[in-house]
């Protein structure tokens, strides 16, 4: 009997290893094709990571997560913004490109020998390539814009009283703003949420018809069966406010109410007395203008008409003054003291209506829109050095010396009418006035600049009762009215 051969055992063992290494690399092979044919481990496409992926299954997780909507907060509603709707647009074809070459950069036997031997590199991440249409997007910003926003609402009166109450802020969307933040979460994967940016909106004023309302209420209130003529003047913007109203029923104001001038035709002589005078006056005449106009002298003010404007027709001269500056029923027809005689009788569109009768001094009268317009005159001449009075009287008169005039009508610290409706130490350059005949006042008026934080203004009120004037309940209601006009320009420092 033969034995077997020890080589024939070692050949066969040899060869069935071969096959054994032989099998094991088909299987390899077939399982490195599997995974070759992927994207490779760790590769991220915008974001996502697609290692283990074919193309087909990367597109779709791509498109799973970039067309989740955008979360939009305006304040606390909340609105999804579908990506679609501003036309968003993933480049598959360029990405999945731009990832299979990284899946084949390298020779396939190179990778294949790696793969053997667990060797592993890393993939550069593929960055997002997107388009969307900023114009669709602005378009839909401005729809939501015109859904969410909240226009201020501006300040309106109190109903029974001389306030406002404050106007609410509003806020609008700000949508380059917003443009910018929308862009960054649409090609985000992460943070898909976006507060959308407000403006903040600061409430108005009040409307300037609803301070008439508030007036002619407020004078209503006080049952007030009189004539009351109020002109106010913005000085920012110009805008008039011109009305007048007699036991509630509203009178024409075209042309204007005649009113005895009584102290406040002062302010016409110190113009034209100004108008005469060197920039250096003499100090008795500086006195004599500060007396007439903070102690309301009236003997001090024929002086003035006798020594600086003329000494016969110095009444007359102020009121050819007054024409001058175009306030035709603003005049002077005698001086002050008793017994003066009157000069000349002068007929006015003001003085000359039917339809209602103040019984105006023949002496002297004014109406308030003439006398608001030349305090409107000596304001801008004092603040610019410019306006109707230099214009009219050119070379007659001086920044400086109109800020004079000004300076006297501040010293006049009258605490009732006007001022009275005032907060404490607000500037107010102004002349005031009434008649009293046998004790009896029948007209009242003041007339003044007023000076505030909110803006500044002319306002002048004239008060009429044919048989009597009570003086208590009538300079309340000038001085509620005062603090009504305060009120509409400083509503959040009302009185």
């Amino acid at each position: 009997m033969r034995s077997r051969s020890p080589f024939s055992a070692l050949r066969f063992l040899s060869v069935a290893l071969i096959l054994i290494a032989a099998a094991l690399a088909a299987v390899q092979l077939v399982a490195f094709s599997r995974v070759r044919a992927n994207f490779p481990s760790g590769l991220r496409i915008a974001g996502i990571p697609v290692g283990g992926l074919n193309r087909q299954q990367a597109a779709q997780r791509l498109l799973e997560v970039y067309s989740l909507p955008v979360e939009l907060r305006y304040g606390d509603s909340i609105i999804h913004l579908n990506p679609s709707t501003v036309e968003f647009q993933l480049d598959l074809d360029s990405m999945l490109a731009a990832a299979d070459v990284q899946r084949t950069e390298n020779l396939f036997w190179q990778d294949y020998w790696d793969y053997l031997w667990g060797r592993t590199t890393s993939p550069q991440e593929i960055p997002l390539r997107a388009t969307y249409s900023e114009p669709r997007l602005r378009a839909y910003l401005a729809e939501l814009a015109e859904r969410y926003d909240q226009p201020a609402s501006p300040a309106v009166p109190i109903p029974g009283t001389v306030n406002f109450k404050p106007g609410e802020p509003g806020s609008t969307l700000d949508i380059d703003g917003a443009v910018t933040l929308i862009e960054r979460a649409l090609r985000s994967t992460t943070n898909r949420s976006v507060i959308l940016p407000l403006d903040r909106t600061l409430p108005g004023g009040p409307a300037f018809q609803n301070l008439q309302v508030l007036l002619q209420q407020t004078i209503q209130a006080h049952g007030f069966d009189g004539i009351v003529d109020i002109y106010l003047l913005d000085l920012q913007t110009a805008r008039e406010m011109h009305f007048a109203v007699q036991n509630g029923e509203t009178l024409s104001v075209q042309p204007d109410i005649a009113f005895t001038a009584s102290s406040i035709i002062k302010v016409p002589i110190m113009v034209s007395a100004f108008r005469r005078m060197t920039e250096n006056a003499d100090p008795e005449t500086m006195g004599w203008m500060r007396n007439m106009i903070v102690e309301s002298g009236n003997e001090v003010a024929d002086w003035l008409m006798d020594r600086v404007i003329d000494p016969t027709r110095g009444p007359l001269v102020v009121t050819e003054d007054m024409r001058i500056l175009g306030l035709e029923n603003t005049f002077m027809a005698g001086k002050f003291t008793l017994g003066s005689p009157l000069l000349q009788v002068i007929e006015t569109p003001a003085n000359s209506r039917e339809d209602v009768d103040t019984d105006p001094d023949p002496y002297s009268q004014t109406t308030p829109s003439d006398i608001g317009m030349l305090l409107a005159d000596l304001y801008q001449c004092a603040q610019t050095g410019g306006g109707s009075l230099m214009a009219a009287f050119p070379g007659d008169f001086t920044q400086r010396e109109c800020e004079i005039m000004i300076d006297y009508l501040k010293n006049n610290r009258l605490p009732v009418l006007l001022t009275a409706g005032l907060p404490e130490a607000t500037d107010i350059a102004h002349k005031h006035g009434w008649v009293s005949l046998n004790g009896i006042i029948n007209t009242v008026g003041d007339a003044g600049i007023v000076y505030t934080p909110g803006g500044n203004y002319v306002l002048v009120i004239f008060m009429h009762h044919p048989q009597q004037l009570i003086w208590d309940p009538a300079a309340l209601l000038v001085a509620d009215l005062s603090k009504a006009v305060y009120n509409f320009y400083n509503v959040d420092r009302q009185g």
